[in-house]
């Protein structure tokens, strides 16, 4: 695909609002089958890996081991159920990101600053003796626990990426954990406290189930933006709806492209305080005997008096925390009530759009309620996403056909083995999040002020980390600093050589991170790599397979990162165990077998290396998520202590009083909404900083994946939206450059001004690549301006909690 095909493709897909993997099924979208190879030109399959949940294959054509173009599965038959996996725009410009100048071609070592991007280039040899070297000498001198892991989803491979690096630091004594994740972790938190497991959170209903719905509540759920993949969410919910004609209801505020005329009602609401809306909700269903009590009665722990765990008086149950009423058979509602008016002030809804939100939603026979992972990724996450997951407990619609427990859907997956890591003999663990604490002072991070895991605790259950992290691998990822919040402090904690070591960085392009590297090595790219991978996390109710193979040159002197942990191993005195004796070939033949012996109807590897693709809709037929603990719930307990949903959480009550917490930070046993620092109630940062910035998925991007690729800047805009009543107020139009600024440190990007973002709330694409430019970012990146500031439980991330103020180059 050349770049004319590209743009024109990209604005017909824009104009007819289907960003669904540009499938055949849209009927406004011009089908144009794929050039069939021509002369001396090779095809293999390939898929495209970042995160973004899908996955997809790709068509890689070569000559001479140099790709010509990419296309995307195209069948003559291509129906919905037994549909192509189309790729989206990024997967169609793969080309031009495997061959991008900033590509990495030699094995290189720091001869600058940290994050000069200054290298020089050694050879392998030396490389990796020096990479071992430094390991070898970091266990040795401050122990395994002093090496971790950054974050990384940059190459979602089955067998030939970070899995081979787990294995061999595991084989080596293991490395410092991480839980959690900057997507989700407050998402796992709240469906373990609510429902006894993080698998309700992230694995909900269906997306097939919207077909049995009336009503489909979409709170910050953005599929069109986010699982663009012709299998992915974006498609399946088109198609349902289309099947269905059920009413979608959007709460979000931003005016996404999963609306535009999709939706039958948008709701613009305040970033963070969707929680006051939820609790309004239920003040109105509560006060109009909607609430379904005989389930709450059967299935729940904490509404009422009836439901409260041993020892816990009323006062401390849900119901009373809505009303402010603690008189058990009173339902007088006192002066701090939930009610819409006090919602209202807060959220920025007009209190009679939520008492006929209430209303429809108590009405509706099956309504599907999505809490999106975005509300997790703010200062109260944890409390946001679990007050969400009231609205179908309330109603007593969950485990129902057409229903939904408030948890993102459920994917459709069939078997492909991962590259096993072995277990990691160090038991420490940290928040992912915390790694730059860790540099600075983990030996002095604890139990109960830093949620460290995994360490010997005291009579109180307190304990110390013990330890400083000294050494970083970092592979395929760039949270490292780009994906981190807080850029600025990153960079300098990073540039001080006396903290953390040394810098390990396999990648295939000189991202913000990889500038960061003491020593840097060069990865092959997924379309000069083989692999059995499956659709990943989020691509909708078609499962599928894909058999990557290549026929594409590795450019330069990258190296697939299993042949560079081989030599590794064997400097390190662990080949034997890393190999098991075993070849490239051998594992990936292994691996297949395995798939086929679990996955009928696959064909042999000959087969597959020419077809590329398996795939299967609904393989499992559609699910309903926790059906079985509603049909029987003492077969079939959740892993919370009770064995119920829990709205009122004993656990969460014990750390409310024995962690450590923040000024303003709140654990609550309750799902409850929390003012938070920086939040619209901050009224003192907002002397300063009157704006909320909240960050979004871009369609150029998956998170900062194809940030280098050219066509992708020139065809998704990179700039912060704003309301026309704070553009002219600041004297801006759309085009302007202006400088986005907080505390923590200033951007450089182009406004858009648009009535599709609420006012005094503004929003930027996150993933843009820092590049810094004096003090002033000029790449744009989002994480200039957030905290590193923790949430409460999880002590995630929340990059979504920001002030700023917005001025005119």
């Amino acid at each position: 695909m050349e770049r004319r095909s590209f743009l024109k493709m990209s604005a017909a897909l824009s104009c007819a609002a289907t960003v669904s993997g540009c499938n055949s099924s849209s009927k406004d979208v011009e089908v144009v089958p794929p050039t069939p190879p021509v002369a001396g030109e090779n095809l293999n399959w390939s898929a495209c890996l970042v995160n973004c949940g899908s996955n997809c294959p790709v068509q890689v054509y070569s000559t001479d081991g140099v790709i010509t173009r990419v296309e995307s599965e195209f069948t003559t038959t291509d129906k919905y159920g037994d549909h192509d996996v189309r790729a989206c725009l990024r997967g169609r410009s793969l080309r031009k990101r495997v061959y991008a100048p900033d590509r990495l071609k030699y094995p290189m070592k720091r001869v600058g600053p940290r994050g000069s991007g200054q290298f020089e280039r050694i050879s392998w040899d030396e490389a990796l003796d020096l990479v071992a070297e430094k390991l070898q000498g970091t266990i040795d001198q401050y122990g395994n626990e002093s090496i971790h892991f950054t974050y990384n989803s940059g190459a979602r491979y089955h067998f030939s990426g970070k899995q081979c690096l787990y294995r061999l630091m595991n084989l080596k004594g293991g490395y410092l954990n991480a839980y959690g994740d900057y997507s989700w972790s407050q998402i796992y938190e709240a469906a373990g406290q609510t429902y006894g497991s993080a698998g309700p959170g992230w694995q909900g209903s269906s997306v097939s189930e919207m077909q049995n719905s009336d009503l489909v509540l979409m709170v910050g759920y953005n599929p069109s933006e986010i699982r663009m993949s012709g299998s992915g969410e974006a498609y399946d919910f088109l198609m349902q709806k289309q099947k269905n004609k059920f009413k979608t209801i959007l709460i979000d505020p931003r005016y996404t492209d999963s609306a535009v005329g999709k939706e039958d009602q948008w709701i613009a609401i305040r970033p963070g305080t969707d929680a006051a809306l939820f609790e309004a909700l239920a003040y109105e269903w509560i006060t109009t005997n909607t609430v379904d009590q005989a389930f709450l009665d059967k299935y729940c722990v904490g509404y009422d008096e009836k439901t409260m765990p041993a020892g816990v008086g009323y006062e401390e149950s849900y119901k009373a925390y809505i009303l402010d009423n603690a008189t058990v058979g009173d339902s007088t509602p006192g002066v701090n009530a939930k009610t819409p008016e006090w919602a209202a002030a807060i959220t920025g809804i007009e209190a009679h759009i939520i008492v006929e939100l209430a209303r429809e939603l108590a009405a509706a026979r099956a309504p599907f309620i999505q809490i999106a992972a975005s509300l997790n990724r703010q200062a109260a996450g944890e409390n946001n996403t679990r007050a969400g997951y009231m609205l179908p407990i309330l109603l007593g619609q969950l485990g129902l056909p057409g229903t939904n427990c408030g948890g993102l859907c459920k994917g459709s997956f069939l078997h492909a083995p991962f590259m096993p890591t072995g277990a990691n003999p160090v038991k420490k663990a940290i928040s992912f999040f915390t790694f730059t604490q860790a540099i600075e002072d983990g030996k002095n991070m604890t139990v109960l002020s830093d949620g460290v895991q995994g360490v010997d605790t005291d009579e109180e259950g307190d304990g110390k980390l013990g330890t400083d992290i000294k050494a970083i691998i970092n592979y395929g990822g760039n949270a490292l600093i780009n994906q981190h919040s807080d850029v600025r402090k990153t960079e300098k904690l990073l540039q001080d050589e006396s903290k953390c070591e040394f810098i390990l960085v396999v990648d295939n392009w000189m991202t913000p991170s990889a500038k960061f590297a003491d020593v840097l090595l060069p990865d092959v790219t997924w379309l000069e790599s083989e692999d059995l991978i499956y659709q990943s996390y989020a691509a909708g109710d078609t499962a599928t397979l894909v058999q990557m193979s290549s026929g594409v040159d590795p450019m330069f002197e990258s190296r697939p990162i299993y042949e560079v942990c081989v030599d590794l191993a064997k400097r390190m005195g662990v080949e034997a165990e890393f190999t098991e004796g075993k070849s490239r070939t051998d594992w990936l033949d292994q691996f297949y077998a395995e798939s086929k012996a679990a996955t009928p109807g696959l064909p042999d590897k000959e087969v597959m290396l020419k077809q590329g693709i398996y795939r299967k809709y609904l393989p499992d037929g559609g699910y309903i998520v926790l059906e079985d603990f509603r049909n029987d719930p003492e077969a079939n307990p959740l892993g919370t202590p009770s064995g119920k949903i829990e709205i009122y959480s004993s656990r969460l009550a014990d750390k409310a009083r024995t962690w450590k917490l923040k000024e303003g930070d709140v654990i609550s046993a309750l799902p409850k909404y929390v003012p938070t620092w920086e939040g619209y109630e901050d009224t003192e940062t907002k002397k300063k900083y009157p704006l909320q910035l909240t960050g979004y998925h871009t369609k150029g991007r998956a998170h900062s994946s194809y940030h280098n690729v050219p066509w992708l800047r020139e065809v998704v805009q990179d700039a912060v939206w704003m309301n026309p009543l704070d553009a002219n107020h600041r004297g801006l139009k759309t085009g302007d450059k202006v400088h986005i600024f907080n505390d923590r440190g200033t951007i450089e990007v182009e406004v858009k001004v648009t009535p599709r973002i609420m006012v005094g709330v503004t929003a930027l694409g996150q993933g843009a690549w820092f590049k810094p430019g004096g003090d002033v970012d000029k790449g744009g990146c989002l994480n200039v301006l957030t905290t590193q500031r923790t949430t409460p439980v999880t002590k995630g991330n929340p990059q979504h909690t920001n002030l700023v103020e917005i001025r005119k180059v």
